[in-house]
């Protein structure tokens, strides 16, 4: 089908998933489509400033964020979303 429609989209992106406690403390606590996870989890790294500046791929944990990395210190923002996948149901 082409774009515009009328598709709606149901697919994994667009479902919404439960956050974990931890994730939470980030996007709040309502579901949300993995979509909207990623832009609150990158709102948050912008606004505290915690990309390696070195290495933009690289992010710095804050103590939130550690929690939801399974206590890594850093990651990359490919490593990111395997880390999110674990705390989305």
């Amino acid at each position: 089908m082409a774009q515009g429609t009328g598709r709606k989209a149901g697919g994994g992106l667009a479902r919404p998933c439960q956050p974990s406690a931890d994730l939470a403390k980030i996007t709040g606590s309502d579901p949300l489509p993995r979509s909207q996870v990623v832009s609150k989890v990158w709102d948050h790294i912008r606004k505290n400033n915690l990309q390696n500046p070195q290495n933009k791929r690289e992010i710095v944990a804050d103590d939130t964020l550690k929690a939801v990395f399974g206590g890594k210190e850093r990651v990359s923002m490919f490593e990111m979303n395997k880390h999110l996948s674990n705390h989305l149901k």
